[in-house]
Order: structure tokens, then sequence, then C-alpha cells
């Protein structure tokens, strides 16, 4: 630990080296496995550092995890001697640490940050001359989606220097990570219940290997030559990707059954498409509140090239989007913040030809000129004013994520979490995944990431159509499990669901019905072929397609919705499955346009009259847009 007395150690966040006074510690290699279970990815970290002193040190490193990870495994290596971390009380490790560190012992030290979980600091006791220290960790995190399906894992190269009000801790520093030599290795290996479409990222990968015929599983790994001076950001897409999933795994055969630990666990994904004539119908009312972040560091790129648009620039060009697309009858007020924090109005206004040309205005002549990153005020604020009857109060956060006193900021949120929803917006490299994700979650919104090249409209105007939009409420869970099998639900209850925002529902399964899969394996309650094929099995060689259950189950839908009566069912069915294949299977046309063909000479001899009416209705049923013609009829 360091004294008053010590000089301050100098501390760079880039996952590259470590610092004790004026003593390198270098990182020399930097070895990431990433495994992908459907929506859950598990991290597992190897870092190796080198003492090139003459004398044992004490150093510490500081690092960036993911603000909603669950740290499962911690270890360090010195020699032949290995140290796997225990649980403990913060007080009690400390004091152990330090007794350690008087007797000569080598010891480790992994802290959560006081104010932000997703800044961990390891401290490193006694390496001794010439020696080298291996360091694993793993952690577990659920991937958040992204507004085009994709499924976003982020591995920070730059931990990004907290503002820190006067009186706080040691403000932290950064360097480069591209001025430090080291080595970085990243593989990936992605499994889904659902085929695995592409795999993207902003940094070259070599072609991504499939591993079964299914291609329900992948592998990937960063491009050789990969230098690690900037975020490494993969985005997964799966084929159906709004169909629900269910992955079981099984318990550990050591733990005792009738245990969290010893029960198999069932993880159920609900990210529902919401019917078209649904999502048409966009709200007109709500008090729009857009919360800027205009401290120093938003006067930096957008990204690391040589262009010269800043953060605060595109965030200016957002906003005018953003006001000349509220709905007449709105209300609205825009707030700015930095060490203090501003209002363009004193209270939100209705949405106005006027009102609007004056925010304009304002918005424009915005600069970052306002100091430090203090939005823990500015929320306050917001949250003090009453809100407006039948006027749904929605959020929009736009920061560059670089703030010190998250955990507090987050719990203003939840506190205030029942009258109001939260959209955030975490601009450049290094945004905390804690901050921005937290205000999304507990405000009950949808977190985005702007990094790299991508532009801020898009991702920001996919977030307003959320927050016009409908939510189901009203949810309810049912499960139709097998004799002698019970299910505990470890989840909170959904209490609403938004087009664009999935749902995770954990349970424990207790009872005894056939042998459990391996502890590695995932598998569906009820395994089933890809949905193209069990749709083409289930055509009859005449052409059409029966109504009935199994038919439902492709389509997604629950057979009271499928099987409502219609003049004839078999020319209701068939023109379901012809829609489906049309809507939602396009890419896979050359193999199933032969058999729609014989499907559409089927309808044409039955002459029905109601061809038109089944149509409009399945588009309804499925929340799709086929026309008449696209089908051939």
């Amino acid at each position: 630990m360091f004294s008053n007395t010590e000089p301050v150690p100098t501390l760079f966040i880039c996952n590259i080296v470590l610092i004790y006074g004026s003593v390198s510690v270098p990182l020399k290699s930097i070895e990431v496995q990433l495994e992908v279970k459907d929506h859950v990815a598990t991290v597992v970290s190897t870092l190796i550092y080198e003492n090139k002193e003459d004398k044992p040190i004490e150093a510490v490193f500081v690092f960036p995890l993911p603000g909603d990870a669950a740290v499962c495994h911690f270890s360090a290596k010195i020699g032949q001697t290995e140290i796997v971390a225990q649980v403990k009380e913060k007080q009690e490790a400390r004091e152990e640490y330090d007794d350690a560190l008087s007797s000569g012992q080598q010891a480790f030290l992994l802290e959560e940050s006081e104010q932000s979980p997703d800044i961990f600091s390891l401290k490193v006791g006694s390496l001794p001359p010439g020696e080298s220290a291996s360091i694993r960790l793993e952690y577990v995190i659920e991937l958040a989606v992204e507004a085009d399906d994709g499924l976003r894992f982020c591995l920070p190269a730059v931990l990004n220097p907290r503002y820190q009000p006067q009186g706080a801790s040691v403000q932290v520093t950064s360097v480069p990570a591209s001025q430090v030599p080291y080595t970085l290795s990243f593989s990936a290996r992605v499994s889904s219940p659902r085929p695995i479409s592409k795999v993207e990222s902003s940094c070259s990968l070599d072609p991504l290997q499939y591993l079964n015929t299914e291609q329900t599983q992948a592998t990937v790994k960063l491009a050789a030559g990969h230098k690690f001076d900037r975020d490494v950001e993969l985005l997964i897409y799966y084929k159906d990707a709004h169909q629900p999933t269910a992955v079981v795994e099984a318990g550990q055969a050591s733990a005792k059954p009738g245990t969290l630990m010893g029960d198999p666990v069932v993880m159920l994904s609900l990210y529902p498409e919401f019917p078209q004539a649904v999502m048409s119908s966009l709200a007109s009312c709500g008090e729009f509140v857009f919360l800027l972040d205009r401290s120093g560091s938003m006067d930096c790129p957008t990204d690391n090239s040589e262009q010269q648009e800043t953060r605060i620039g595109s965030a200016r060009d957002t906003l005018l989007l953003l006001l000349k697309s509220l709905p007449m009858g709105c209300y609205f007020n825009i707030y700015s913040f930095g060490s203090t924090y501003k209002h363009i109005f004193p209270k939100s206004v209705e949405y106005s030809e006027k009102t609007m040309e004056e925010a304009l205005k304002k918005v424009g002549e915005m600069t970052a000129d306002l100091g430090g990153t203090e939005i823990l005020q500015p929320l306050k604020h917001i949250y003090s004013q009453p809100c407006i009857p039948n006027q749904p109060r929605q959020l929009f956060v736009f920061t560059d994520g670089e703030v010190w006193n998250t955990k507090e900021i987050t719990s203003l949120v939840k506190n205030n979490s029942a009258f109001h929803r939260c959209f955030s917006f975490g601009i450049g490299e290094g945004a905390s995944s804690a901050l921005i994700n937290g205000l999304a979650k507990e405000g009950g919104g949808h977190a985005q990431f702007i990094t790299g090249t991508e532009r801020m409209q898009p991702k920001v105007m996919q977030s307003l159509r959320f927050a016009l939009q409908p939510a189901v409420q009203d949810i309810s869970v049912t499960w139709d499990l097998p004799k002698g099998v019970s299910v505990t639900v470890l989840s909170p209850p959904i209490s609403a669901i938004f087009q664009g925002q999935r749902s995770l529902v954990y349970a424990q399964l207790t009872g005894q019905v056939g042998a459990a899969p391996s502890h590695s394996e995932l598998t569906r309650l009820q395994p089933r072929r890809d949905p193209l094929l069990e749709l083409v099995s289930l055509q009859k060689a005449s052409g059409c397609w029966l109504l009935d259950p199994a038919l439902a189950a492709v389509l997604g839908k629950k057979s009271k919705k499928v099987e409502k009566a219609k003049p004839s069912a078999e020319v209701w069915a068939t023109i379901l499955a012809l829609m489906w294949l049309h809507g939602f299977k396009v890419d896979a046309k050359e193999e199933w346009e032969l058999l729609a063909m014989k499907a559409v000479s089927w309808l044409r001899a039955q002459k029905a009259p109601c061809v038109t009416e089944c149509i409009e209705a399945g588009n309804t049923l499925l929340g799709c847009k086929v026309q008449k013609d696209a089908l051939g009829l």
C-alpha cells in the first residue's frame, strides 16, 4: 500500500504497463479467449508481466472491465507459486494484503473501484527482480443488443481518465497503447441454438470458421499484426434473431441436487419483433429531455482518424435531427453539463415552430467549454421537475463516459425509473460501459455506443423510434415442463417489453427427467431442425400446407393466433407459409423457389376468393410487408 510519504504512482491505463514511481513493469503479452453462448459471454484474459529491475517492487495495474460483468475467477502465478483468489470483505482483504507484504510474502489484491464498477485495480506485491508474473482473470457478461440486432462485445484498449472533482482520490492518467511494446492474442468461439449469420469487427479478422453443418458453432480470431491501439469490438449476428430461445446447462456433478449449482439452469431469451401495424402507430405525446455532455473531452475527434469532426460537433448535428423529428403536441427541453450545467428553458415547453427554432439556435452555439464532467447535479434537477400529465418522460443522455461516480448516478436513475425511460449514448473509444449500460438498464431504455467511424445519427434516431413506440405490458411467462420437473424463476419479473430490447429470464430446474446435457453443452428444451427445413418438411405433395400446431411453431406464433377461422384452412396455412418464406428467408430463395411455385399453382387451382384478405391478415400476424404480387398471385 502507498503511504503519504511515498511518491504518487503513475498509472498507465491501457492494459499495457505497470508503473511504480519511475520503475516500469512492462506487460509482455495479453491472451484473451472469448466464449459466447447465445447471449452470454465468458471472457478469460491472461496477462504476463516482467520485473526488469534489480529489486523487488510493488506495482499497481488499473484496467477496465464491463460494469455489469461478474468476475468468477482470478489467479496469479510467479515462478512455480500459484495463488487463487478468494472473495473477502474489502477491508479484510486489504489487511491481509498488507500483512503479507510486511512479512516479505508475494501477494496480489484485486479490487473494484468505489465509484465505478467498470474500473478494477490490481496490486502486485513483492515481485522479485527478473521474475515474470502471470495473471488470469475470468468474467461473465450478458452481451448488449444493438439496434440492428447484433450482439456487441467490446474489449477496451483504453480506460479514459475519469473526471474527479476537487477532494476526490488521485487523478489517473493514460498513454496511447501504440507507444508501448506488447503482443495480443484474441480468439472467440460462438455457440447458439440458431445459425450464426456473421461476425463483424472494427478490427481485421480472419475468416469465420464454422464448426458444424448447422452453422450454430463457429470460431474467429484477430488477423495477424493487429495493434491494440483501439477497442476490439465484435458484433455477432444470428439468423432468426427474433425467435425465442432457451439454453439449458446441467448442474455440476459434484454439487448436491436441489442446490443452484447442482440443478440444471435455463436461460430464456425474448427478443420479439412487433407487427408492422403496431410499429407504425407512433405516439404523438411525451416529454423529451436531452442531456448533452459539454466537458472538455467532447472536443476530441470522434475516432482515431485524421477527420476533423469532433464529438460535440456530431452531438450538435444529432440534436438537429432529433428536434426536427419530434411530434407536434409533445414537450421538450435540452440540458448541457460539464463542471456546471445549463438548460435552454427553465422547464420543458410545448414543441412548436417557435420553441424549436429557439432551441436550434442555442444548440448551434454549444461548444465543449464547460470543464469537467458532473452529470449527477443536472440529473437531480431534471428529476426534481414535476412530470407533465399524459406526457411520458423520455431522457436521452449523450456522453463520452468519463465520470468518476457511476454507482451514484445509476442509483439515482433507478430510484426514478418509475417516472421515465432513459436512453444513453457512449461517444468515442473508452466510454464507460458501466455508465452507458447502467443508465439504460436502470432507466428501462436502450444503450448505444458510437465508436470508430460510426455515425451517431442513425443510432440515435433508432432510439427515438423506440421511445415513440408503445410497449407490451401485463406480461406473464408460462412454463410447459415434463412431469416431475418444477421451475424456480431467478430473475425479476418482466414488467414491459419494447421493440429492440431483449429480456432474459433465468430459472432453476428441479426434478428428474432423463439424462441432463453435459456441463459445456448447449441445447434447446426441445431441439429442432432449421426452421426453413422444418417448414419444407410440412409441405404436402400437392404443394399446400395444413393448419396445425407444427406450422405455428415454425412461424414462431401461438397455435390459437394462427388457427383463427378462415374461409379455407389450407389456403390460409399455405399463404402464411409462402409469406414467411418471402418475408424472412429471401436470402435462401434458391432453396425454396421451386416448392413455392408448386404452392402457388395449388392456390390458383383452389380459386379461393379470400386471398387478399389472408395476405393482409398474414402481414399483421407475421409482422412483415409481403405484397400479393411478390407471391405470384
